[in-house]
């Protein structure tokens, strides 16, 4: 049974074409009519995801991945097509929204772990192991404002893996922190997996595409143009990669 469905979705992006960089021309352009460049980001994209599947999504830079996860999440709205998604969401996306560098790590952990949907009672007896699997015990009381970026990511993913839903959604998780942080979101991750959870991930990794997708889909230039295993897509996607003449795209499913 399908959790995700995407049925021929579409998003362009409106980018302004006309610099304003005087007061002048700020307030002159307010008497003009707007001119902007379409620029389209997802075209006609579909595909469905299975309860408890792992799928990838791999591409090159500006191919539509992360819009692609910002749509399913309900972060964007398509411009046209559907998605249906059939259970609840923990996206693991845009790092550090929502924090209040003001405030220690113990609030913050209260305030994005509320927003991620645990129960004050789930967090207080959480707090230990979010702090322990971030190794932050330490810093506990540090304000957020003194964190270095990699503690400050160390810290949100190890709230989110406390907050999974039924379907996580991933965008380059494991290029965060260091080697011994990234083998620990590995271990979490494979425990997910293997309790069922629906797995929706972007990696420019190849190894883990194919270490923990049971398939995946190759994005190029807003179209899949590939859905098979993920061992054959991530094949396809180094091909693509080292190739000097431009793909002819061929949407998967033509």
């Amino acid at each position: 049974m399908s959790i995700i469905e995407v049925e021929a979705v579409s998003k362009t992006f409106y980018v302004p074409s006309v610099r304003r960089d005087t007061i002048r021309e700020h307030v002159l352009d307010l008497f003009r009519p707007r001119q902007a460049d379409l620029l389209p980001i997802l075209q006609s994209v579909s595909f469905a995801v299975q309860r408890g599947e792992t799928v990838g999504i791999v591409g090159r830079n500006g191919s539509g991945k992360s819009t692609l996860l910002k749509i399913v999440a309900g972060i964007f709205r398509p411009d046209g097509g559907r998605v249906t998604v059939l259970g609840p969401i923990t996206p693991i996306l845009e790092l550090g929204l929502g924090w209040n560098p003001a405030l220690d790590a113990i609030d913050n952990i209260f305030i994005i772990g509320s927003v991620m949907g645990l129960s004050l009672r789930e967090i207080r007896g959480a707090i230990d192991e979010i702090l322990a699997f971030a190794e932050l015990e330490r810093f506990a009381n540090l304000k957020l404002q003194h964190y270095s970026s990699g503690m400050g990511a160390r810290l949100a993913y190890s709230i989110a893996f406390k907050a999974v839903r039924e379907i996580l959604i991933l965008d380059e998780i494991f290029a965060v922190g260091d080697a011994s942080f990234q083998e620990r979101c590995k271990q979490r991750y494979s425990e997910l997996r293997a309790a069922g959870h629906t797995v929706l991930i972007v990696s420019h990794d190849p190894l883990i595409i194919t270490g923990f997708c049971d398939r995946a889909l190759l994005l190029e230039r807003g179209h899949i143009i590939m859905d098979d295993s993920a061992a054959r897509v991530c094949d396809a996607y180094n091909d693509l990669l080292h190739s000097a003449q431009p793909h002819e795209l061929v949407p998967a499913g033509s």
